[in-house]
């Protein structure tokens, strides 16, 4: 639970300066008493419950309870004593900062039930404080009423809000760790091959140099060549890490298209605003993935890429007029539709496939969630 004095700051949107006004007016209500022995009865009161509230912030288990029942019990002796029902506000914002639900609901019960039966009692008895004051007693309980539970829902928002960051911080750090792993498997399967081979050749050069100079000749040229080729897939790798836009992916598909003799057709804005990168990389791979296998096994004439954004999700739609699934057996039993399936669980999309007339790959991923902006506190 937090600390007394910093509950007002964080699960109320009035100022704690408005309080003052309550901790004033129970003296105005002892002091229209006449007898000196009931204004001790009413300061005594007030200072207990003081005491009492602090005390309830600051204690832990049982006590918590034992203090807030104290502090029911002076706001009826209050209301009864004075007409003072203005504790029961006090009240009411204290129980709805109760996190346990049991709690929250047996206390709130017991002090609504209580103030309810004080006031009518007040009413009943004709007590002339109540019916001078009865606008304000009236909005005393609504609040004693609403209050709590506002405060409740609120607090329990918050706390989901802020498990919600922390589990989109363990996303982020997941994705990190998952980033690292494969951009190791990406080096050691890209290097790790042409490093072993080049060391084998540099020593078997080596030893020819003298006895077959011809040969090392060979071997050393093997050697240059393959270094090259490690270090051209090094730069294809590190241009893959740093992400594809939707938009480039396109051009560089219609080129490809454009060689093969199959006509482009793209319905929709490629230029994405409510994706993310990474999403966005994951769609770029996929539709490379799919127009890829278009080009080899579809036999078509015509593509089309319909992009169609929704409000939870992005919807890219990959259609040919070719020989379906049936003529393109390889595509369906081969790595590149699982290829797809993996990346796009890493980012919680998913993928159909549909042949009427024609392959047409559906795959949709998610919108990026934008938190509403939150009102400022008074």
């Amino acid at each position: 639970m937090q600390k007394w004095y910093q509950i007002f700051h964080r699960n109320t949107g009035l100022s704690p300066y408005v309080w003052v006004v309550f901790y004033i007016l129970p003296f105005y209500f002892i002091f229209r008493s006449s007898s000196m022995y009931q204004v001790g009865i009413g300061i005594a009161m007030i200072i207990a419950f003081f005491i009492c509230y602090v005390l309830s912030f600051v204690s832990r288990g049982w006590l918590v309870y034992f203090w807030t029942s104290l502090q029911i019990m002076i706001s009826i002796a209050m209301t009864l004593l004075f007409g003072y029902v203005y504790f029961s506000l006090f009240l009411a914002f204290f129980i709805g900062n109760l996190q346990h639900r049991v709690g929250f609901l047996i206390l709130y019960t017991i002090h609504l039930i209580s103030t309810v039966v004080t006031i009518n009692y007040g009413f009943v008895s004709l007590n002339p404080v109540f019916i001078t004051q009865l606008p304000f007693v009236l909005v005393s309980l609504i609040a004693v009423i609403l209050m709590p539970v506002s405060t409740y829902n609120k607090n329990k928002r918050d706390k989901l809000q802020g498990q919600l960051e922390d589990a989109n911080k363990r996303i982020s750090d997941l994705v990190k760790m998952e980033e690292r792993q494969r951009i190791a498997r990406d080096l050691h399967d890209t290097l790790g091959q042409k490093l072993s081979l080049i060391g084998l050749k540099s020593d078997l050069a080596g030893k020819l140099i003298t006895i077959n100079p011809e040969q090392a000749q060979a071997e050393i040229r093997d050697v240059r060549q393959t270094a090259r080729t490690a270090l051209k897939e090094v730069r294809e790798l590190v241009t893959q890490m740093r992400g594809t836009r939707l938009e480039d992916e396109i051009f560089r598909i219609q080129q490809m298209l454009k060689a093969a003799d199959i006509e482009l057709r793209v319905e929709g804005d490629p230029k994405l605003n409510n994706t993310s990168l990474i999403s966005e990389n994951v769609l770029s791979m996929c539709l490379k993935e799919a127009i890829t296998n278009i080009v080899k096994h579809s036999s078509a004439t015509v593509c089309e890429i319909t992009i169609e954004p929704t409000r939870t999700d992005l919807v890219l739609t990959v259609s040919d007029n070719g020989v379906g699934l049936a003529g393109a057996s390889v595509y369906v039993r081969g790595n590149g539709l699982r290829g797809m399936k993996e990346r796009l669980e890493f980012v919680n999309g998913t993928l159909e496939l549909n042949s009427d007339e024609g392959t047409s790959v559906v795959i949709k991923v998610p919108n990026v969630f934008k938190q509403p902006e939150t009102e400022a506190e008074v």
